[in-house]
């Protein structure tokens, strides 16, 4: 009898073992991570700036269901890593209800500031180095572009988080939708119900490949410009980079990579304030007379990419919003992130600017003298080559669940083995596309053209178009006549700036091909 008790109880043990980890798994996966295992699980406090990853809707599988012995309740999983290990993912309408059981239920949140916190790592990224270049082809325009960008992009976060919620039949305002790929969905439900999801998949998944491809491009650019008296060339920098980066294909999760992120984030904000001091340093020396109104019509455009890219975060801001202690501070969280941003963005860029004026390079820190720049750069390589791994798994989850993985719907047999192991092909696959990012970054190893060229596409249109664009489809019955202005007035400026945009970076990186191809 003592045996059979201890039996039954180690069941119930076990059972609301299972429940209690499915619901760990389920809030980390909501906000954007997968949770390893209790000592594994990545605070979403502690992610990187490109988590995009965040960055950025991975989408991942939150549960499992297992059958029991005595057709008791099934005990529930968390996925525990993001290769499945035998474990399959529950059928669409299962899953969505097991979801939405879990989420009601008390999981942990984050505060205001953790949450700024994250919102800060995405839009204060290494990819500031770039926006002094801007500033070199915009002049004071430039300026205000950094300030238009940081007002606009605040806006349409927050319209898009209005873009969740809905009126019930009691007059309640309660959130029906949990990301964006559900309210690109809405819009074009009933007669496409999935195009909209599609599209920003489609988006996401070139937005992470290039952010991945600007990482080895800077790797390879820092590295040659540190070293320019040995005889290796930035594409052999960049293959180096490429070949350290190449087992990212066989990881099984970042929990590794994910406790290098807040410190590589923090050695971020050092070097840019060094930057600044050495900026400030030459102050005497600085060339007001450089920065004047006119622009450079040919080069602008990309400097209105550079901007936009440096601004993107709203893949991840619906996940963001759902896991905060109080949803209501979310509006006062994206002004202070945004203000902050866009002060520290002008100030970076204007000061780098006014400092080596008509030498300003791609990558700001080229500049820096000699006996600095090598110590800078091998600190931001470093961080570029950590913060790889996040955009890439994200791209990589992505394009599993959409082309092998996505029931009937798939377009390819799956690339998990049934003991939920990574078949030879799919891992090929991934090594393929750690090596395109390469190609694309030897051929094109212009740092301030592909960033321009992403901005302008994936950046605008995530950040710009489609926001308002859905905000006018699902809410324009009760939007009043000035949020109508403003979500049609930047449809407009947007689309503008991102066709002007891409087309001029389109054509520079076409004759930078060429020119590569030629030599």
């Amino acid at each position: 009898m003592a045996t059979l008790l201890r039996s039954k109880l180690s069941n119930v043990a076990t059972s609301v073992s299972h429940k209690s980890q499915a619901k760990m798994s389920g809030m980390f996966a909501r906000m954007g991570f997968q949770a390893a295992t209790d000592e594994e699980a990545v605070g979403f406090a502690h992610c990187d700036d490109l988590d995009m990853e965040h960055r950025q809707g991975l989408q991942m599988d939150i549960l499992k269901s297992e059958g029991s012995e005595e057709g008791g309740e099934p005990p529930l999983e968390g996925d525990i890593h993001y290769q499945r290990d035998g474990t399959g993912p529950l059928p669409p309408s299962a899953s969505k209800e097991a979801c939405s059981e879990l989420s009601g239920q008390g999981k942990p949140k984050i505060t205001a500031w953790e949450a700024g916190w994250n919102v800060t790592n995405a839009i204060q990224g290494m990819f500031v180095l770039g926006l002094p270049y801007a500033i070199l082809h915009g002049g004071y325009l430039g300026l205000f572009l950094i300030i238009f960008a940081a007002v606009v992009c605040c806006y349409t976060g927050k319209i898009l988080i209005a873009c969740l919620y809905e009126e019930n039949e009691d007059g309640e305002i309660v959130r029906v939708r949990d990301s964006y790929v559900d309210i690109a969905n809405a819009c074009c439900a009933p007669r496409f119900p999935t195009l909209g999801g599609r599209i920003v998949n489609v988006a996401q998944i070139i937005e992470l490949v290039m952010t991945c491809i600007l990482y080895v491009v800077v790797s390879g650019n820092l590295m040659y410009n540190s070293f320019p008296n040995l005889p290796v060339s930035q594409k052999s920098w960049s293959i180096i980079a490429t070949a350290v980066l190449l087992p990212c294909a066989f990881l099984k999760n970042l929990k590794a990579v994910s406790k290098f992120s807040l410190l590589c984030t923090l050695a971020h904000f050092v070097i840019n304030i060094l930057v600044i001091a050495y900026c400030l340093s030459r102050a005497r020396d600085w060339a007001w007379e450089k920065v004047k109104f006119y622009i450079d019509v040919k080069k602008f455009p990309i400097s209105i990419g550079i901007i936009v890219f440096s601004y993107t975060s709203q893949i991840f801001l619906p996940s963001l919003e759902g896991n905060m202690q109080n949803p209501k501070e979310f509006h006062c969280m994206m002004n202070w992130t945004h203000i902050a941003a866009c002060i520290l963005k002008g100030l970076f860029a204007l000061v780098a600017y006014l400092t080596w004026a008509d030498e300003t390079k791609e990558v700001i820190t080229d500049n820096l003298p000699s006996t600095i720049r090598a110590v800078v750069n091998i600190f931001l390589v470093a961080k570029a080559l950590l913060s790889y791994p996040l955009p890439f798994f994200a791209a990589v989850e992505v394009l599993e669940r959409s082309l092998f993985q996505d029931g009937n719907r798939a377009f390819f047999p799956n690339c998990y083995g049934g003991d939920g192991r990574l078949k030879s092909w799919g891992l090929t696959l991934r090594c393929a596309l750690v090596v395109f990012t390469l190609l694309m970054a030897i051929y094109v190893p212009h740092f301030a053209l592909l960033m321009g060229l992403t901005g302008s596409l994936t950046g605008a249109g995530l950040c710009f178009l489609l926001p308002s664009l859905f905000h006018l489809k699902l809410l324009w019955r009760k939007l009043l006549w000035h949020h109508v202005f403003f979500d049609v007035a930047i449809f407009v400026i947007g689309g503008i700036c991102s066709v002007s945009g891409f087309i001029h970076s389109l054509e520079g990186l076409i004759e930078a091909f060429r020119t590569n191809a030629e030599d």
